[in-house]
């Protein structure tokens, strides 16, 4: 250790003693939070759908998130806020990595981050061998359909008119180079469970040589959410692969990957876990990690082993290392209640809405199995990409709430309105107050 004498042995020990700790699953996690000097509050009761409306509790979580005083942020989709004792680990990792540099990344890193895996596989209900790590969902997206081998010429590969942009870009480029054909479907709106799944169902039926579908769990335009399970099983029947993007639902929803019955995934922690902005999941089932390629220049790693399938290069170490803070807020919360409680804010605003303002239309439905904390909406008639542009304007310069308007959906744009964890009644309350204002203007 003497000569390394210019690196604290404090340092040196912390990285130490958190790499012996997390050896035990979820156990680096777990003793993360209160190391900070933060504790979560206790939930009173099991009872999810009481506990989402217990607004002392709900309160006391806002209270560990700092937020700026200058506007009402309902544009939580993008990422997610550090709560406070997430923050502060984070906090920790970039004054550890400054003071240890290289030595760090050469001799640490790659054991902590191999167990940071193992931590999220955990949480996911999967094997580690199963995940690997990205940047966000979106490069994930883009190697698992750009690597995806098993496509012959006349092949086919279907997405939806949902679907993130990106990805349908992805899928289009593989027709462009491989001779495949790609189909590209407009889900109902308004739209039902049934629709959806039977619109799915029609598809397979009229292109029987479709190999591969994509599926968006919670989609980022009109902030639905599909049955991606029940969807995805009937795809095995026809012998299709399924890969989900669920860049916004894991940590929103409570499900574990194998709920979805997908082959490949693609997923986000910076979004609804709470880890810091760039880090998120390739999810590839152990049976098909050889329909995808590995990285045009990862060819050093072992074919059999789901690393290949990435070449990042130098990550947000830090960010990296801040999971497992973000990991243990999420677990005491609970996914249950986590996912009631946006739910329950969901519903306060949209109830008030259709029953007040005529003149908004509701995008996103209201049966329960289609739906989280997102929702979107526009003014009736009002479907044009400045429309939207100029209503989110509005509700931000005029009333100091941020939104974000949302494009691509066939029946038009809109505007989405996203709440988080640590979004209080009150903050609903002035959005339907200022909903009334812009709609009649």
């Amino acid at each position: 250790m003497e000569k390394f004498s210019g690196i604290s042995r404090r340092v040196l020990l912390r990285g130490s003693v958190a790499a012996a700790v997390a050896a035990n699953g979820l156990a680096l996690a777990r003793p993360v939070l209160a190391q900070t000097g933060f504790a979560l509050p206790k939930i009173a009761g099991t009872d999810v759908l009481k506990n989402a409306r217990d607004e002392n509790y709900w309160n006391q979580i806002a209270s560990l998130f700092k937020l700026s005083p200058d506007f009402i942020n309902l544009e939580n989709g993008f990422y997610g806020v550090l709560s406070k004792p997430v923050l502060a680990d984070y906090q920790q990792h970039i004054a550890r990595l400054n003071e240890t540099s290289s030595y760090f990344l050469r001799q640490q890193y790659a054991q902590e981050a191999t167990r940071i895996r193992a931590q999220i596989a955990e949480v996911a209900g999967v094997d580690v061998s199963e995940i690997v790590l990205t940047r966000n969902a979106t490069e994930a997206l883009q190697n698992l359909i750009v690597n995806y081998n098993k496509l012959k010429p006349g092949d086919t590969v279907l997405y939806a008119d949902l679907d993130y942009d990106s990805a349908q870009e992805n899928i289009e480029y593989l027709r462009e180079t491989r001779g495949i054909n790609t189909v590209k479907i407009t889900i109902p709106e308004p739209a039902t469970y049934e629709s959806i799944i039977e619109t799915y169902e029609r598809a397979f039926a009229e292109h029987p040589r479709i190999k591969l579908v994509l599926l968006t769990h919670i989609g980022h335009r009109t902030s639905l959410a599909i049955p991606v399970t029940e969807i995805a099983e009937f795809a095995k029947q026809k012998d299709i692969d399924v890969l989900v993007d669920a860049a916004h639902s894991w940590g929103h929803l409570d499900f574990k990957v194998p709920d979805l019955k997908a082959d490949f995934g693609a997923f986000n922690l910076h979004k609804w876990i709470g880890a810091p902005l760039g880090v998120g999941f390739i999810y590839i089932r152990k049976e098909k990690l050889a329909a995808i390629n590995p990285h045009l220049v990862n060819r050093e790693k072992a074919a059999t082993d789901i690393s290949s399938r990435v070449h990042t290069g130098t990550t947000a170490t830090a960010n990296v290392l801040t999971v497992p803070a973000a990991l243990d807020f999420h677990r005491q919360l609970g996914a249950a209640n986590k996912e009631a409680r946006l739910r329950y804010l969901r519903d306060y605003w949209v109830t008030r809405v259709r029953k007040e303002i005529p003149n908004i239309q509701i995008l996103t439905p209201d049966d329960p199995r289609l739906y989280g904390a997102i929702t979107s909406l526009r003014i009736k008639g009002k479907t044009s990409k400045a429309d939207n542009q100029l209503l989110a304007q509005k509700l931000r310069e005029q009333h100091n709430i941020f939104t974000v308007a949302r494009g691509g959906a066939a029946s038009g744009d809109s505007v989405r309105i996203t709440p988080a964890i640590f979004t209080r009644t009150s903050d609903l309350d002035k959005l339907v107050a200022a909903l009334k204002t812009v709609a009649q203007s």
